[in-house]
């Protein structure tokens, strides 16, 4: 699966302003997911309908609006600092 491919999988619904696939940043493998932006909302609503539970490419596809991202703590891993 490409950005490409999967702007295509969407051009039926208007202008695609964006498609990009996430991919992880170690493998350069993608996460399984991906975001596709189009131009008229209404459309957009109407692709979400129509493509949520599509073959693509063998997979069931799940389309849905983007939620905000989580956030995470901050900081790192273990331990809390010590007394010396």
């Amino acid at each position: 699966m490409t950005d490409q491919s999967l702007g295509d999988f969407f051009a039926d619904y208007g202008d695609v302003a964006s498609a990009v696939i996430i991919m992880d940043r170690n493998s350069g493998r993608s996460k399984g997911f991906g975001f596709v932006e189009l131009e008229d909302d209404a459309l957009a609503q109407k692709a979400i309908e129509e493509k949520n539970g599509a073959d693509l490419e063998g997979r069931a596809m799940v389309v849905s609006v983007a939620r905000p991202r989580e956030e995470r703590p901050q900081g790192g891993g273990f331990g809390g600092g010590g007394g010396f």
